[in-house]
């Protein structure tokens, strides 16, 4: 499926933005002009079943395959942010950038306490403004405002495509190209144990002191901060 984006900037250098779930490309309000900013012609997806994507049936695979089919292959960056960052894991040996970030990704779908429940996950598309900003203390008005329209347009099923998952260790067994981790912290994704297997498999794993999971919304000095070095 060839996916809806938006760019901003027009600079040589191509950077790639692969949303979360629930979320859209309008995630990256700020990282893509700032990434324009610094050059980049920064390029965002909306995964189907997101944001002004077309609807159809819904898995990890099939996230990927539509990312290599309307991203271009090559790109100086790319950065995934939670089933952004699975999707990316999962493209990055076909779109080869020459640099891949993951941020907070979600490779192990488990939360502590009580799991990953797709079916709760999914009732959130009718959450209230008002719960948005008790569970997202950090994050300014026009981020919530955003939640709110993207979860308008978000089809729920997309989290229940995720059920099979479940438990299961979806951590890349080797980097396919140079590779960060940027984890919130703490990340209720990858565990400190989890980090530590990937920094020995190849990957450097920075975290961002007390940002929660969407870390470029909660923390976007922090997350631009902890990009040193890959940007």
């Amino acid at each position: 499926m060839q996916l809806h984006t938006h760019t901003w900037g027009e600079g040589e250098r191509i950077a790639l933005l692969i949303h979360g779930i629930m979320a859209d490309h309008r995630t990256w309000r700020r990282v893509g002009p700032a990434l324009a900013d610094r050059g980049y012609r920064a390029i965002a997806v909306d995964l189907r079943g997101h944001g002004a994507s077309d609807r159809g049936e819904y898995s990890p695979a099939i996230f990927a395959d539509d990312v290599v089919e309307s991203l271009p292959a090559g790109a100086e960056l790319a950065i995934g942010h939670s089933l952004g960052g699975l999707t990316l894991s999962l493209s990055v040996d076909r779109l080869r950038p020459k640099r891949a970030v993951f941020s907070d990704p979600a490779w192990h779908l488990a939360a502590p306490e009580p799991g990953f429940d797709p079916e709760r996950f999914a009732r959130f598309k009718a959450a209230p403004k008002e719960q948005i900003q008790a569970m997202n203390p950090r994050w300014e008005e026009a981020d919530v405002d955003i939640e709110l329209e993207t979860l308008a347009v978000w089809d729920e099923t997309t989290a229940l495509s995720l059920g099979p998952l479940t438990g299961a260790d979806l951590l890349p067994a080797a980097p396919a190209v140079p590779s960060l981790v940027q984890l919130a912290d703490p990340s209720f994704l990858i565990s400190q144990e989890r980090a530590a297997v990937l920094k020995e498999r190849g990957f450097e794993v920075r975290s961002v002191a007390g940002a929660g999971h969407t870390i470029h919304r909660d923390d976007f000095d922090g997350f631009m901060a902890s990009l040193e070095g890959w940007i």
